[in-house]
């Protein structure tokens, strides 16, 4: 399946329809752009193999966004986090680890959703794997500092910085 500009557009608008924060909705559409086609290095292949991919969403201030791929990781995992600028290291299209099923994946892993407040400290509970919000929304920094915080108080226990927002996940 090869896509275009306005498919993308239409992948992404529902996905966002989905979607019941308005603040991140109104925030991943401020980081839109129009979809373009960069040729990005594949380093799993044979030397200088590069890939067409689709940048979707630009976070100038941490020189990274979202691209789509049919190629490489695709079409399993076609929604990958990239750097937008760099040497040839930085361009490529990177590791399996940076590539999602779903746009709203690879947008909640990526460095420009640190900027919501939409993190909470989760608490797991060992015996059923049930993870529990215990904090309120607040700050990426401020709430990894807490996570941080409470687990030298309680090793024993595991917290985690995530949000509450539902969308699709694998």
């Amino acid at each position: 399946m090869s896509v275009d500009p306005q498919a993308l557009r239409g992948m992404i608008e529902s996905e966002l329809a989905r979607l019941s924060d308005s603040r991140v909705i109104s925030f991943v559409k401020s980081l839109l752009v129009e979809p373009e086609i960069t040729l990005r290095r594949w380093n799993y292949g044979r030397e200088g193999e590069k890939y067409p991919c689709w940048s979707i969403l630009r976070h100038p201030a941490s020189n990274t966004g979202i691209a789509y791929c049919e190629h490489g990781f695709g079409p399993r995992s076609p929604w990958g986090l990239v750097f937008l600028e760099g040497d040839e290291a930085y361009t490529s299209i990177g590791m399996d680890c940076s590539w999602y099923t779903t746009f709203l994946q690879a947008f909640f892993e990526s460095q420009a959703a640190t900027d919501l407040p939409i993190w909470r400290v989760f608490k797991t509970d060992p015996a059923t794997r049930e993870m529990r919000a215990i904090s309120d929304e607040g700050a990426w920094d401020a709430t990894w500092a807490l996570v941080k915080s409470l687990r030298e108080s309680d090793p024993a226990s595991h917290y985690h910085c995530w949000t509450s927002i539902q969308y699709e996940r694998e």
